[in-house]
């Protein structure tokens, strides 16, 4: 373990995250309501901290090993969460306390969405902005960023990106050079971006909805600027794009990257795990809007349509806007909902959850072990798109799968334990853990109510989901720490 390398670089990631804290005050400067103390306060601090911890070791280069990448990373999401935090507890806004605000900061930066802030329409707009910014920043990874623009750190890139990038392959770059593959998705993230703000600005939104809403639609983050979310604007229109921009932002980036580069759909239509998320997601579509119309929930056939639509793509990839109190519609939809979250976007995509590559994987390998049984002396391999996957990964996919459930189970006992009921508990670990947001019963409209020996757990769910559990736990084993 390198530890002066892994201080140097976490010196200087501090730095640049200082940064963050300048746009609100000049959002504040914009609206004159007298809110930007709290984040020059915060600015200086952190940028303190980051020179006091980068300057003595300024000179000390050295190449980074794969467990300094995942060292870097972790202490930077855990470090994060709690100076993000930091203007939101100086801002005093509804008394938030110690506990609330690094929740706030940590569901902004892990894209969960899960809020305990209320009466957002009368917050400053320094103080919602910059909860949208946390969740645009921590859509493609902070640390990819700062591998995109400082190839000057001289240390190794790739371990970062190994460390940062979600799904189960790793090693996979889109140009030779690693700087360069995190600047092209840096460049496909923020054309996404304004597409989606200019489109929701003449759709009807004022500027600063859009560019909000546009921050957290494409990062797959949840967060609105009114308690209403989405739902507050009642636009058709905007319930269209945001749809059409969830579903873009829940597509793996490197198959964006591959259709701009080849100037064709094609590429799309070829890819499996692309498949199997639009067939998820309109199976689950149809399903959930004929349940609508069927039990008279839905004003008109119209309504029934566009909000069934909206709130499976915004569960299903994560993202976590509302339009309707779903979590109140009838029967089975809200538990469907919720399951649809556990497979979330795509690996390589902003979205939560378990990835699509690798619930595809687990059903044919499924698959294939019913041909064994059947054929016991076959051989049979796992392909996706007619390239086989190597057993390698597949074990790497049940791990994963059982980590998963494993957390999942311990979490819901623990929250049972501090007093939720089951329904809150098993939604609200579901919610972080998968990275979506909202729950049912307690927590569907916000996390506000619950305990905080609650909120520290889910605060762990969702560094977990963000950071695909094993990037967290491989801390945790005696090897990681040997020689």
């Amino acid at each position: 373990m390198q530890l002066f390398v892994i201080i140097r670089v976490l010196g200087l990631l501090l730095m640049i995250f200082s940064a963050t804290m300048l746009p609100p005050v000049l959002v504040d400067r914009i609206y004159g309501e007298g809110m930007g103390n709290p984040f020059l306060q915060s600015f200086f601090m952190l940028l303190i901290v980051g020179v006091v911890l980068f300057l003595p070791l300024r000179n000390h280069r050295a190449e980074l090993r794969l467990r300094d990448g995942f060292m870097v990373v972790v202490m930077f999401w855990c470090v994060l969460g709690s100076a993000g935090g930091l203007p939101l507890y100086l801002s005093g806004i509804n008394g938030i306390s110690v506990t609330d605000s690094v929740f706030e900061a940590i569901s902004g930066l892990t894209t969960t969405g899960a809020t305990v802030i209320v009466g957002l329409d009368d917050l400053p707009h320094s103080i919602l902005f910059y909860r949208q910014q946390l969740q645009w920043l921590g859509g493609m990874g902070i640390i990819v960023l700062a591998v995109a623009v400082l190839p000057m750190l001289g240390i190794g890139g790739m371990q970062l990106y190994r460390a940062e990038a979600p799904g189960p392959v790793k090693d996979t770059k889109l140009t030779p050079r690693i700087t360069e593959t995190a600047k092209a998705l840096w460049y496909i993230y923020l054309g996404l971006t304004v597409s989606c703000g200019l489109a929701y600005w003449v759709a009807g939104m004022s500027a600063f909805d859009a560019i909000s809403h546009a921050f957290s639609t494409v990062a797959i983050g949840g967060f609105s600027t009114h308690d209403q979310s989405m739902g507050y604007f009642n636009n058709t229109g905007i319930e269209l794009i945001a749809i059409v921009f969830m579903l873009l932002s829940g597509v793996n980036f490197a198959l964006h990257f591959t259709v701009m580069r080849q100037k064709r759909l094609t590429p799309y239509l070829r890819d499996a795990e692309f498949r199997t998320y639009i067939l998820v997601l309109s199976v689950v579509s149809v399903i959930t809007i004929s349940y609508l119309l069927l039990t008279g929930t839905a004003e008109s056939p119209l309504d029934g349509v566009i909000d069934g639509l909206f709130q499976v793509v915004s569960i299903g990839t994560t993202t976590g806007f509302t339009t309707q109190e779903y979590y109140n519609w009838p029967g089975f939809l809200p538990v469907l909902l919720l399951y649809v979250s556990f497979i979330g976007g795509c690996a390589g995509s902003t979205g939560g959850g378990i990835k699509v590559i690798r619930v595809l994987l687990l059903v044919k390998q499924g698959a294939r072990e019913l041909q064994r049984l059947v054929h016991p002396s076959g051989q049979f391999a796992v392909k996706i798109g007619r390239k086989p996957v190597s057993d390698k990964v597949i074990e790497a996919v049940w791990g994963y799968f059982a980590a998963y459930f494993a957390i999942s189970a311990l979490m819901i006992l623990l929250l049972m334990a501090s007093g939720l009921n089951q329904d809150t508990a098993f939604s609200a670990v579901a919610a972080c853990l998968n990275n979506l947001g909202p729950g049912l019963d307690q927590v569907g409209q916000n996390f506000a109510g619950i305990n905080d020996f609650a909120k520290w757990v889910l605060c762990l769910a969702m560094l977990l989901g963000r950071l695909e559990i094993f990037t967290l736990l491989v801390l945790l084993t005696p090897g990681f720490w040997r020689k």
